[in-house]
């Protein structure tokens, strides 16, 4: 809808329910008692007699009732359904159209949000997606992926590692006349239609939505997290249950992304070591496993972990202080749990 056919259906509506007291009173003795003439209505009523004829002729041109004009003049009940059809289709097309405008008001950031309205399940999803500054992991189906194209563009142009599933797969777009190369590092479709829609930013912001939510059911929501630690719940989802699903591929990189790289996710990071090869040095920041402490690994990969499932990654890093092993968010076998790891290939990296 417009702006200006919002506009217009806002001021009918209005127009129509902008009933002053008398009016009120005048309107509803009508509906109790069928047909009155004017001075009975003032009889039930506390309407002077001089206002009388002045209300329900405004009434009458709201179409809320009849006027029959005869000695004395009869007003006529309209049947409510009747008298207020167009208004409530009205309404229905205001109240959509206003909902694609709407923006909810800033407000100090939860952790954890639950959403209910469809253009704001839409907005966070846009906000992850913008504000991922290295690296995205992404499920949407093919029409959020259009929707969303020019962002996830330049995402890629500004150099953010993306994941992308598309789902369900028999409506993904053809590789063939799609460039998934442009909007995504990898890219992957999954069956199924209950693929919930999924967006995490650089680990930590992030959004799980179901499909229903961004169709018509009005059984619908969205969770969001806030840039909280409890965004490794939806990227650990994403990382093991979709990602590993999503069998069939629809684009990869090349590996030519130039180095230092960050990482939120040690899977990815872990793959790239393992197709890339060769010498690599790691700064990893995060906290020690036993004590929950902060903590800063840097030195040289000496050794690499990882299951073809890719439910399993981890590091051993060579430091100066002896060798360390490294592991992903909630690790419990390894030294450390990483929430940041920079790669680099002549030395650790050097933290921002």
């Amino acid at each position: 809808m417009s702006e200006d056919d919002v506009r217009s259906t806002v001021a009918r509506v209005g127009d129509r329910l902008d009933l002053g007291e008398y009016e009120i009173d005048a309107y509803l003795a009508v509906l109790e008692h069928g047909q009155l003439t004017a001075s009975e209505i003032a009889d039930r009523t506390d309407i002077p007699q001089p206002r009388v004829y002045d209300t329900v002729r405004g009434l009458g041109d709201r179409g809320l009732v009849d006027l029959r004009e005869s000695r004395p003049m009869k007003v006529a009940a309209i049947d409510p359904t009747e008298a207020f059809d167009d208004v409530r289709s009205s309404i229905d097309a205001m109240v959509e159209g206003l909902e694609e405008r709407y923006t909810a008001p800033t407000r100090e950031p939860e952790a954890v949000s639950l959403v209910k309205s469809r253009s704001t399940i839409l907005r966070y999803l846009e906000e992850v997606i913008v504000d991922a500054e290295y690296e995205l992991a992404l499920a949407v189906t093919p029409d959020l992926l259009i929707r969303f194209e020019d962002d996830l563009r330049r995402a890629v142009d500004a150099g953010v590692s993306v994941d992308l599933i598309v789902t369900p797969a028999a409506e993904a777009p053809d590789p063939g006349s799609f460039d998934y190369t442009a909007v995504a590092t990898n890219a992957r479709a999954r069956r199924g239609i209950t693929t919930p829609v999924v967006a995490v930013a650089d680990g930590s912001y992030s959004m799980y939505a179901t499909q229903d939510a961004l169709r018509d059911d009005r059984d619908r929501y969205g969770v969001i997290f806030d840039r909280s630690a409890l965004g490794f719940l939806v990227s650990g989802f994403f990382g093991t249950v979709l990602w590993t699903t999503a069998g069939e591929h629809l684009a990869e990189d090349d590996g030519d992304r130039p180095y230092p790289r960050r990482y939120a996710s040690i899977r990815r990071c872990v793959k790239d070591v393992i197709d890339a090869g060769g010498e690599f040095y790691a700064t990893i920041e995060g906290r020690d496993v036993e004590t929950g402490s902060p903590r800063i690994v840097r030195g040289r990969i000496r050794d690499v972990e990882f299951e073809l499932s890719e439910e399993v990654a981890g590091l051993t890093v060579e430091t100066d202080e002896g060798e360390v092993t490294v592991g992903g968010r909630v690790a419990a076998f390894e030294d450390v749990e990483a929430h940041e790891i920079h790669l680099g290939r002549d030395g650790p990296p050097t933290l921002e």
